[in-house]
């Protein structure tokens, strides 16, 4: 099975449809900025047909130590608050950007030169962009 037979059969749960309010959501942002995760910004591609999530959130870390951090952060407390478990993840051995895949949202951890060089953001920039300062 190659790559796009997977994406394909990875249907998003039309039940499950999150918003910025959801718990899942609401875990991965307070993990974050528990461990300083900086310039925190959510893109909503619910009405983006091409897209295989809900939403995107993507973060910096500043160094490899924080990258493994955060993530492993954000899994611990989606866990506990919100009762899921990461449908897949990728990346912790190449400490650049970690990827953790909850089907209705992905979550990228990234140092700044991949962040930079990727430009998420502006690969969706027609999905509406929210920044999540820390409070």
């Amino acid at each position: 099975m190659n790559n796009l037979d997977v994406l394909k059969s990875r249907k998003k749960s039309s039940l499950t449809r999150l918003s910025r309010s959801s718990k899942i959501f609401k875990a991965i942002i307070h993990a974050i900025h528990e461990k300083k995760g900086q310039n925190v910004v959510s893109l909503d591609l619910r009405k983006i047909h091409e897209a295989v999530s809900d939403f995107f959130i993507i973060c910096e870390a500043t160094n490899p130590t924080q990258l493994k951090a955060i993530a492993d952060n954000i899994e611990f407390e989606v866990k506990e608050n919100a009762g899921e478990s990461a449908y897949k993840h990728e990346g912790r051995q190449g400490e650049q950007w970690i990827l953790i895949d909850y089907v209705n949202v992905v979550v990228h951890v990234m140092l700044p030169e991949p962040r930079k060089f990727y430009q998420l953001e502006e690969m969706w920039s027609d999905a509406p962009a929210m920044e999540h300062p820390d409070k």
